[in-house]
């Protein structure tokens, strides 16, 4: 099973939004087996171990992170989220 982190700053309230959102979609896309859990950034650190995928809320730079990192802007605003989308799947498919 995949697991994908979404975080922003407290882990309430937009990384829950975008985790639900990105539950559902991956759902009407057919994607099993996959794990979306909205955390806080301040554990970003520690969870980045266990995850397969990052959907960062705040700006990053992709360098930094061990694992893929995608923008959960897209998300939140609806703009490019079908490309975002598309591109998270592939990943998952790996």
């Amino acid at each position: 099973m995949k697991r994908i982190i979404v975080a922003c700053g407290s882990g309430v309230a937009t990384s829950e939004t975008v985790a639900a959102k990105l539950r559902r979609l991956l759902e009407q896309k057919g994607v099993q087996e996959v794990e979306v859990e909205a955390i806080n950034i301040n554990i970003l650190e520690k969870q980045i171990k266990h995850a397969d995928i990052y959907v960062a809320i705040t700006p990053f730079k992709q360098e930094n992170f061990p694992i893929p990192v995608f923008s959960g802007m897209a998300f939140l605003t609806g703009f490019g989220q079908e490309a975002e989308l598309k591109k998270i799947i592939e990943e998952i498919n790996k």
